[in-house]
């Protein structure tokens, strides 16, 4: 006895197809089928951190070579780092080096076998989601206060 619609997910056409507890599958999810959860914020933001810190990688590499053009150029260099655009854009490359680094850290947790379970990766991932900010912000008030920075 054959079913009329069909059990593979192989199916292209525009006849519903039956997931193996009877119901009809979407071919394609969608955001009524999904809910958000930190877990895929988590993993966003992951992704685009990676490219955040490479930005970063690239202007330190330039920072870098002002000190191979000379007292001149690595003057200027520092003293764009210490204007305004130059503070916003550091923070905000801190920002990005932080959540790199907790994200990391959870998805080296997760290599392990541990923090896979939901509490656990929900705890795992709304420390890397939230975490980065109120760290930075700390970061700064310290550069701030041992007057390694200043206005």
């Amino acid at each position: 006895m054959t079913s009329p619609l069909p059990v593979s997910g192989d199916d292209q056409s525009s006849r519903p197809v039956l997931q193996p507890n009877g119901r009809p599958r979407p071919l394609s999810p969608h955001l009524q089928i999904w809910r958000w959860h930190v877990t895929m914020t988590a993993s966003i933001l992951f992704r685009f951190t990676i490219g955040a810190v490479s930005v970063g990688a690239v202007i330190l590499v330039g920072w870098i070579a002002t000190l191979a053009f000379g007292p001149e150029s690595y003057a200027a260099a520092l003293a764009f780092a210490a204007s305004p655009l130059g503070l916003v854009i550091g923070f905000g490359l801190t920002v990005a080096l932080i959540s790199f680094i907790l994200n990391g850290g959870r998805h080296l947790i997760n290599d392990t076998g541990a923090g896979l379970t939901l509490p656990s990766a929900n705890l795992l991932s709304n420390i890397a989601v939230w975490g980065p900010v109120p760290l930075a912000i700390l970061f700064w008030i310290g550069l701030f206060a041992t007057g390694r920075v200043s206005l």
